[in-house]
């Protein structure tokens, strides 16, 4: 997943019309890791029962039984030693004091927002006392339920639903509580010479590949993603951001645009497998502002919607490439669990 959180006024963005209505709730929530790490990726409980779930343009399926986070697996990455980006060290918070239900006087985080935030981009709120949103609901074009459920509010501020931080204010985060982001996960299947599936050596499955991007700020490889702009559907920020990052379409002629549309709108009408939707455990959130989101598998499953187009890395992406769906291939943040999930839907090696 990247979440590109300094998000410019982009010119001919590919707005593609797809609409998808009442995306279903989480349908697997973080495992226990006991070490404090920047760079693991959380762990996921998942059902094997499916529920398809019809819309007017496409077909979404996702686990029936939904499971609930753990509680002896308090977020990580978001209390990891310095905020990303600055050199603001965070509050040392332990596990047994993530929980806010957890008396602790002595806690007094550093308040830290990017200046860039500050700045007051289109993106972005401003300061908490000079405008009066409404929180744990849809405040005009601004979205600022969690699928967390209702998140606590002090002193005028929204608390994380998932605990402490060591940090508070919104850092690189545009949005005081939720800010939400979409995650489109694009696979294919690997062939051979004779378009055959390939299979793997070991587990003797159908080897899936998927368009990653290698982030420009940790050159980490992710999941294509972004946020979702205000007012914006989730269905419209999945293929915009796909278009952005791994088709760089900002940069095309009108012609490549139009050939790219197409397939596009062939792809995303395909059922889609909603892998997650939730909280992401991510180095940026603080005790005020936080990442959600929503990630779904497109799959290119007969090779001739986008798997013949050449990718070129766009926006903020890096490098650009399709990778081999494999449990030792390391991607940011949560996403090599995403794709765990994509694997055993689809029946492929992981």
């Amino acid at each position: 997943m990247i979440h590109s959180l300094l998000r410019r006024d982009w010119i001919g963005q590919i707005r593609l019309a797809l609409t998808l209505f009442g995306l279903p709730y989480t349908v697997c929530t973080p495992g226990a890791r006991p070490a404090i790490s920047c760079s693991y990726s959380h762990n996921f409980r998942t059902s094997q029962t499916l529920r398809p779930i019809s819309t007017s343009f496409c077909n979404l399926y996702t686990t029936g039984v939904q499971t609930m986070p753990s509680s002896s697996a308090p977020h990580a990455k978001s209390r990891c030693p310095q905020y990303p980006g600055s050199k603001i060290n965070r509050f040392v918070v332990p596990d047994d004091k993530v929980g806010w239900s957890q008396n602790w006087p002595q806690y007094k985080p550093l308040s830290y927002t990017d200046p860039l935030v500050e700045k007051k981009p289109v993106w972005a709120d401003p300061e908490i006392d000079s405008f009066s949103p409404k929180f744990n609901t849809v405040d005009g074009a601004v979205d600022r339920t969690s699928f967390e459920g209702s998140y606590k509010m002090e002193k005028q501020k929204p608390l994380n639903p998932r605990g402490r931080t060591g940090v508070t204010g919104r850092g690189l985060l545009g949005r005081w509580g939720p800010n939400h982001a979409a995650d489109p996960i694009v696979t294919r299947w690997k062939v051979d010479a004779k378009g055959g599936k390939t299979l793997h050596a070991v587990s003797k499955r159908p080897v899936l590949q998927f368009v990653s991007i290698k982030r420009k700020d940790c050159a980490e490889w992710a999941v294509p993603g972004g946020m979702v702009d205000a007012g914006e559907q989730v269905s419209i920020t999945l293929q915009r951001e796909f278009s952005e990052e791994a088709l760089n379409s900002l940069v095309i002629t009108p012609s490549e645009k139009a050939k790219i549309s197409d397939r596009i709108s062939k792809l995303f009408k395909s059922p889609g497998f909603q892998v997650y939707k939730g909280y992401v455990d991510d180095p940026r959130n603080t005790d005020n502002a936080w990442i959600e989101t929503v990630a779904v598998n497109f799959h290119d499953d007969s090779g001739n919607s986008v798997s013949e187009l050449p990718l070129q890395a766009g926006d903020d992406a890096g490098e650009v490439q399709w990778v081999d769906v494999d449990s030792s291939f390391p991607l940011y943040a949560s996403h090599s669990h995403f794709l765990e999930l994509v694997a055993k839907e689809r029946k492929a090696h992981w």
